[in-house]
């Protein structure tokens, strides 16, 4: 049995005290598992150099919209379910949101398989952190770490291999639901009342817009949600709609003082249905009140 293994399984590294940072513990023990690593290596300039559309990376699969929103108790954060390859749909029923901890959740947009091993360390990190320190980070700390996570692949973004997070949690200092988002370089910016982000964003952030008031009930919020997710599908190719024939809908969650909750698919599909049947009457969707607006 070698010096550096424990039962054929654990590293010496593994055994020395250290940083209660997951991400510090990888770069200084094995640097190349750390998604930026690989992504900035040789492997990600294709063969013969960029594709056919001029952009490393253009024909991966893609992650597009996601979309959050602060309501009276907490925080609403949902995304589409397709992802796009070039012009072609690869795949109707990717999941883009996911818990990063009982009090936070996370959704990516850009390249999927980056931005999967991207939540998976983030989840790692968090996990890491309260077992070593006995306590969990501020919510503006998990913010701050996530930053560092879109840095480190810096080096991936400029090859093409570009993802950006959208980071959201309950803060319990603070009582409220807070929403923050990213630039390529790791730049974090505290959203206020809603966001999207993704090639439909623009489309979302518009509906969002027109739908948002303060002190919102779940249900409702929920509901505005589902209605910036349709109005992106409506105008963004790459984003994709409530597919009712196939029973695929988007992932929707909750963040409360009671922690972090996603919606089942037959809840997420009463909502889902609810706004279709809408658009049936009202294509263009809700219109918002100039009188209350007023008020």
């Amino acid at each position: 049995m070698g010096a550096d293994y424990l039962g054929g399984q654990f590293t010496a590294a593994c055994l020395r005290v250290g940083t209660s940072s997951f991400a510090d513990f990888l770069a200084a023990s094995a640097p190349g598992l750390l998604p930026g690593a690989v992504a900035a290596g040789p492997a990600a300039q294709p063969a013969g150099g960029p594709g056919a559309g001029g952009q490393p990376g253009a024909d991966l699969p893609h992650g597009t919209t996601i979309v959050a929103m602060d309501f009276g108790a907490g925080v609403i954060m949902a995304g589409d379910r397709r992802s796009i390859a070039g012009n072609l749909i690869a795949q109707r029923d990717i999941e883009k949101v996911f818990r990063s901890d009982d009090f936070s959740c996370v959704g990516i947009s850009g390249v999927a398989g980056v931005g999967l091993e991207l939540v998976r360390l983030f989840q790692l990190e968090l996990e890491h952190y309260e077992k070593l320190e006995g306590r969990t980070l501020s919510l503006e700390g998990k913010a701050n770490r996530l930053a560092t996570f879109v840095r480190g692949n810096l080096g991936g973004a400029l090859q093409g291999l570009v993802v950006v997070p959208l980071f959201a949690g309950f803060d319990e200092d603070s009582g409220k639901g807070r929403i923050f988002s990213y630039d390529v370089a790791g730049g974090r910016y505290e959203e206020r009342n809603y966001h999207a982000i993704g090639s439909g964003s623009v489309f979302a952030r518009g509906s969002l817009k027109k739908l948002y008031a303060p002190g919102m009930a779940e249900d409702e919020a929920i509901t505005a949600c589902m209605h910036a997710l349709y109005d992106a599908a409506d105008d963004d190719s790459a984003t994709g709609g409530p597919d009712l024939t196939r029973r695929i809908y988007p992932v929707v969650a909750v963040v409360t003082e009671d922690g972090f909750r996603r919606l089942t698919d037959d809840e997420a599909g009463g909502y889902a249905q609810a706004v279709v049947s809408e658009r049936m009457q009202s294509p263009g969707g809700p219109i918002a009140s100039l009188r209350q607006a007023m008020t």
